[in-house]
């Protein structure tokens, strides 16, 4: 069993929802989860598919509400080419009624979030986005590139589109 194969169950669940809601989570908001935003947008977009999905990102702390993503992280996105220009916010309750599944870039991160989730059904939306990389990449989480230089960032991007891509064909297999 592969490490997004765990979430099959959760996947499963949303065979015919008209749009399927994700909402990436990190500590403040401004590195892995808007970055994770901009990797899945440009991949719906890419494949067509916009309308089917709803993508934004949050994140446990409020430090950076309303600010862009990180500059650096902004840099080596752009490089990629992904525009992030999302405004940072913090979580808040009603997106675990707003979103279909919330994905956390680390433990602490998961954590925080169960923490919060108003109901057992609530936590189930919560998944580790670790989980749908390729296992060659041997990450089990999405390291925090804040205090990192250059690889750092250049890593989560590559961890991200590894993980987005699988994320998005879980989801495009249940039609």
């Amino acid at each position: 069993m592969t490490n997004h194969d765990k979430h099959s169950k959760l996947i499963e669940s949303l065979k015919g929802k008209e749009q399927i809601k994700i909402l990436f989570v990190c500590l403040g908001n401004i590195c892995r989860s808007p970055a994770a935003e901009g990797v899945m947008k440009d991949i719906v977009e890419k494949n067509g598919e916009s309308e089917k999905f709803y993508i934004d990102s949050a994140g446990t702390g409020g430090w950076h509400v309303g600010e862009l993503p990180d500059k650096r992280m902004r840099v080596h996105a752009f490089q990629r080419g992904y525009n992030l220009t999302h405004h940072c916010r913090q979580v808040r309750p009603s997106d675990f009624e707003d979103f279909d599944i919330i994905v956390a870039m680390d433990e602490n991160n998961r954590r925080n979030l169960q923490s919060m989730a108003p109901t057992a059904e609530d936590e189930k939306k919560i998944v580790m986005m670790a989980d749908f990389a390729d296992p060659s990449l041997h990450y089990d989480h999405i390291p925090d590139p804040y205090y990192e230089g250059s690889e750092g960032f250049e890593l989560v991007l590559d961890l991200l589109e590894s993980a987005c891509r699988n994320l998005y064909r879980d989801l495009r297999a249940i039609g």
